[in-house]
């Protein structure tokens, strides 16, 4: 267990500060023991617009992790690939799908008037939901297959539009073999309801999901929990929350709150490498991300892997498949310590082993920057 610091309330957390507190939350400081199911719970989700993604995303943080227990996890029902926050493809608890659509179903709602409101102008978006529902719990079916079906009904609307409005309006999970390690396959939906053989939560109070989100992320500051989520305006719920927990300031000056209990180490706290998938929520889920990554890296690391060396975004990587053989990459924004390079190669080869077992021959390598 990492040396605890005991800050007093109102004292400023610096960036290495927040950074061990985040990775102890995020169980990157060193592997949990945990089932995947909890970890995924715990973690309030992952984020998988990537099928692949929580994988390697929880081989990393967990100690044991097999891949075929996701999808053992996947296939039974009890996790599921659903939108939720910022209106993205997480992996969620089947308990999770159904308690937080609720909440973030305004994200959706103004993602699809943002994006599609002037081609569903006079259209009844509930009874597009209505009957969108009909179709998908008929049988999972594609967007591609769902909008066309849709616009038999209402000729004179764009089938995509209309396929969304249905995304928004019915909460949709994406069915195997989607999600399923090894597979392929388009993404299917039906509806969350069906699927799970329960109803989705009444309860739209976000203060349950806040309390969460600050024992993943925290400390935390408001805009930080809506950047994570996609919601605005939770200024006051947070005041509603207030008189449970801790405020803190960073070096910026703005209040960041937590839970009283949750793990706040010391910042010399030792952090080994590790490799983190493409969109991992440890790089989305703040306003201010410089506790992780620094700003000028940040674009550098859209739709990749991430290289983290002593707990900050380091570099990228990526598997590289030629005729049968497997190499991981690693691209250092800056020239690494050799032994920085000797702890990444090790964990590059661990990592290959799983996620490139049928390989005949795995290698690590860097790139000249390294």
């Amino acid at each position: 267990m990492p040396k605890q610091i005991d800050r007093e309330p109102g004292g400023v957390l610096g960036p290495r500060a927040l950074n061990r507190a985040l990775l102890e939350r995020q169980f990157l400081l060193r592997r949990a023991k945990l089932p995947a199911l909890e970890a995924v719970e715990r973690l309030v989700g992952l984020q998988a617009q990537s099928p692949g993604a929580p994988y390697v995303g929880l081989w990393s943080r967990l100690e044991g992790f097999r891949f075929d227990e996701l999808a053992g996890l996947i296939s039974r029902r009890e996790v599921v690939r659903v939108v939720l926050m910022r209106s993205t493809i997480h992996l969620v608890t089947a308990g999770d799908c159904l308690d937080l659509r609720p909440v973030v179903q305004p994200v959706l709602d103004r993602g699809l008037k943002g994006t599609f409101g002037r081609r569903l102008q006079g259209v009844d978006l509930d009874q597009v939901a209505a009957a969108g529902r009909v179709l998908v719990e008929e049988r999972p079916r594609t967007f591609a297959e769902l909008g066309p079906l849709l616009r038999e009904r209402w000729p004179d609307y764009n089938p995509e539009a209309l396929a969304m409005a249905v995304r928004t309006g019915v909460p949709l999970v994406q069915v195997p073999p989607r999600g399923l390690w090894g597979e392929s396959g388009q993404a299917t939906h039906t509806s969350a309801e069906a699927w799970l053989g329960c109803p989705i939560s009444t309860d739209s109070r976000p203060d349950a999901m806040i309390l969460r989100y600050l024992g993943a992320f925290g400390p935390a500051t408001v805009k930080d929990v809506q950047v994570w989520s996609g919601l605005t305006g939770l200024r006051a719920a947070v005041e509603r929350l207030r008189p449970g927990l801790l405020a803190f300031r960073d070096e910026r000056g703005a209040e960041l709150f937590d839970l009283p209990e949750a793990p706040r180490p010391d910042p010399d706290t030792p952090a080994p490498p590790r490799f983190l998938p493409e969109y991992d929520n440890l790089l989305l889920s703040h306003d201010e991300r410089t506790r992780v990554i620094a700003d000028p890296h940040r674009p550098l690391v859209f739709m990749k892997g991430a290289v983290l060396v002593d707990g900050f975004v380091r570099g990228t990587w990526k598997i590289d498949r030629q005729k049968g053989a497997a190499s991981l990459i690693v691209e250092p924004f800056a020239p690494l310590p050799k032994r920085d390079r000797t702890a990444l190669a090790d964990e590059g080869a661990r990592l290959l082993a799983v996620a490139a077992d049928g390989a005949r021959s795995h290698d690590v390598r860097f790139s000249a920057s390294g």
